[in-house]
């Protein structure tokens, strides 16, 4: 069986995770969505956070499993018996960073392959950075981000005003 990961921050998740997502759903026999410690980050959302609106983002994919994980993304996949990372790409700028990574996860664990899946053109200005902007200042999230996670942007951001 393959078992591909789709490893990232996800802070929030969004319809462009969702769309590579959807897309390796269909490819791949089972994909787990992995959210990962990131201590280079800040995170707006907790960990607990993050899994709870992913677990409402992908409830309608029978194949998607969600995990957490502090460490890194090649020791996760050999935990899991999984050699396939997907990573979405948006644009060109997006390769150079993406192939570094691939190439290290690849150094770590040599049975680990990297997948690219572009991003539906709608979505290739998205990120997940982009719309905590938006929201932190007020701006519409629709189409950005699923329902449900919009709602908890509103309410996130209404706290720290």
């Amino acid at each position: 069986m393959a078992i591909a990961i789709y490893p990232g921050s996800f802070d929030p998740i969004t319809n462009g995770h969702i769309d590579v997502l959807d897309r390796a759903s269909k490819i791949f026999e089972r994909v787990i969505v992995v959210v990962l410690a990131n201590t280079s980050k800040n995170c707006l959302f907790s960990m607990e956070d993050r899994l709870e609106m992913i677990e409402e983002a992908v409830k309608s994919y029978p194949n998607v499993a969600i995990d957490s994980y502090r460490g890194l993304t090649a020791h996760y996949a050999e935990q899991h018996g999984a050699n396939l990372l997907i990573r979405g790409l948006r644009a060109v700028s997006d390769f150079d960073a993406e192939l570094r990574i691939a190439l290290t996860n690849k150094k770590l664990n040599p049975s680990l392959e990297t997948i690219f899946l572009m991003t539906s053109p709608e979505y290739l200005f998205l990120s997940s950075s982009t719309v905590k902007e938006i929201a932190s200042m007020g701006g519409c999230t629709g189409g950005m981000v699923p329902v449900a996670i919009e709602e908890r942007l509103r309410i996130k951001y209404q706290r720290e005003e």
